[in-house]
């Protein structure tokens, strides 16, 4: 098949499936859960095409049943990464030289695997592994990672397809634009908290015609297998994407110090992006070219209400937005300003929505909290909820409460600070805890310079009003303050191809995962000119005596 521009339709987002009492989806995935729990799994890395153990295996648990053993995984070593690298790098000239099409019909064939025979696989996973409820893994494991995979595909064929608006054809010159895979192999470090980026950081690489070393979370090692089986059943070569799992000090020795590395699709905490931004700038005079480092990190997300909100908009914004997923969205809600005005009814109103929170395992469907990641996260979740109680300058409203007994459940929390500087309301917590300024409804501008400045991030944040002017005004003021900014709506639930995804500040490069922007980083362009009847003299006309 010749190397030209073929239409691909243009993709419609996944529907997504209500898994309601009696639906098919849903004794589907109860049969899943049910399979996945009777057995114990023995999970492997994937270098070269190749199944790869070693003698150091690790335990995987669900986190709501952290006594029950899903399976384990054989950890990786220092010896392991330098086998990726060179399976990734003895992959890549086949892989780049394939025609485009080929890798699209690749992802393609992905995304219908994960959107038919393969859903209710990927999603009981993300729910035991993850400790995810049906609904949050249906719109992650399922929804997102096929809308990922298939308006990925769209921005491709746009940029192969965008050429110099001036050709030259008819004035002796062609002109034309060629992009090019990087040069050496990218790193795809991903995140515990959605299925649906550990699919996205190393298949958007790939399907660029680059070459991939892949190290997932730990705690989400249990649904990319499940990806990884999906990716070799559609057809991705042996080497192209390559699954390990070591220490992150081990992979960053191995990785960062190696000539070919060309750049890392991150996503992860803060702290952790600027201590490898800074270790490939020491090692910059290692490397053949240049790397590209994108990375989407930490948040303190924000909501703020205006006096003219409507109270039950906002309750419901912020039980959501607080609360899903326990809180562990890099778009989470963990800091909301009210106005003094509506604060009565909206106190009200969101006791009464926690109260009627039930938390528990993921495989209780009637369920709408489940446990954190695990006993790190539960730990330090309880210190700042203990700090907290004991402190007499702020209040706990709703929840406080803890178990680590079978899970590492950590009640939905909502704290009051007086300050709104408080500890809770500036630093990334990561959890189920909430913490809530009043303010006075007259000082609309003084809250906005505030929530402005409180912290590093600038991720997600949402304006909740009826008056228009407050709208613009507040948009305006909090314009570097948020990466995705809502109106009149929680600040979670970014949709691929209607809010590409991503912030600003401490936040990361805001190289928005799901839009064009974000493929761009993985190639590197090369302009071609051909002159079709060459100068064959270099004197010009100007030089011609009078």
């Amino acid at each position: 098949m010749p190397k030209g521009i073929y239409t691909v339709p243009g993709p419609v987002n996944e529907p997504i499936k209500s898994y309601a009492s009696g639906s098919s989806e849903r004794a589907s995935l109860q049969a899943m859960l049910k399979e996945l729990r009777a057995q114990e799994i023995d999970i492997p890395m994937y270098i070269g095409g190749k199944e790869v153990r070693s003698n150091d295996k690790v335990r995987l648990a669900p986190p709501h049943d952290h006594k029950h053993t899903l399976g384990h995984f054989h950890k990786s070593n220092k010896e392991h990464v330098t086998q990726a690298i060179n399976a990734a790098l003895a992959a890549k000239p086949k892989w780049e030289a394939l025609a485009w099409e080929h890798r699209a019909s690749i992802f393609l064939k992905a995304a219908e695997l994960i959107a038919g025979p393969y859903r209710a696989k990927l999603n009981a996973a993300t729910m035991l592994g993850q400790s995810k409820n049906a609904f949050q893994a249906e719109i992650d494991s399922a929804c997102e990672i096929i809308d990922f995979l298939r308006f990925n595909v769209m921005y491709m064929t746009e940029i192969y397809g965008q050429q110099p608006p001036v050709a030259g054809t008819g004035f002796g010159v062609w002109n034309r634009v060629e992009q090019r895979p990087l040069e050496g192999f990218l790193y795809a470090l991903t995140p515990f908290n959605f299925t649906a980026i550990a699919g996205n950081l190393p298949t958007s690489c790939a399907m660029m015609g680059n070459v991939v070393v892949w190290k997932p979370s730990n705690t989400q090692v249990y649904a990319a297998n499940v990806l990884m089986e999906i990716f070799i059943k559609a057809g991705v070569p042996d080497g192209v994407i390559n699954l390990i799992y070591p220490s992150g000090p081990d992979a960053a020795d191995v990785v960062f110090s190696h000539p070919d590395f060309a750049g890392i699709h991150f996503t992860g905490s803060t702290e952790v992006f600027q201590n490898i931004w800074k270790t490939i700038g020491n090692n910059i005079h290692k490397y053949k070219t240049y790397p590209r480092i994108v990375g989407e990190t930490g948040g303190k997300d924000f909501i703020l209400a205006h006096k003219s909100a409507d109270a039950k908009i906002l309750a419901t914004a912020i039980s959501r937005g607080a609360f899903e997923y326990q809180g562990q969205k890099c778009s989470a809600c963990s800091r909301a300003y009210v106005p003094s005005n509506l604060w009565d009814d909206v106190k009200k109103m969101l006791i009464e929505d926690l109260k009627s929170f039930k938390m528990g395992p993921t495989e209780d469907f009637t369920n709408f909290i489940n446990a954190v990641i695990d006993e790190k996260s539960f730990d330090k979740l309880a210190k700042y909820i203990d700090a907290a109680k004991a402190d007499k300058n702020v209040e706990i409203i709703a929840g406080g409460n803890y178990d680590k007994s079978n899970g590492w459940f950590i009640e939905p929390t909502v704290i009051v600070a007086k300050d709104p500087k408080y500890v809770t309301m500036c630093e990334e917590l990561f959890g189920p805890v909430l913490t809530l300024h009043v303010y006075d409804a007259e000082k609309f501008d003084e809250i906005l310079h505030t929530v402005d400045t409180t912290s590093i991030y600038a991720l997600t944040g949402a304006i909740i009003a009826q008056d228009r002017y407050a709208i613009e005004h507040a948009t305006k003021a909090l314009r570097n303050a948020a990466g995705n900014f809502y109106i009149n709506d929680k600040c979670t639930g970014a949709v691929v191809g209607q809010q590409p995804f991503g912030g600003a500040r401490g936040s990361g490069t805001n190289d928005k995962a799901g839009a064009m922007v974000n493929l761009l980083r993985w190639v590197s362009p090369r302009t071609i000119k051909e002159t079709f009847v060459p100068p064959t003299d270099y004197r010009y006309p100007f030089l011609q005596a009078d």
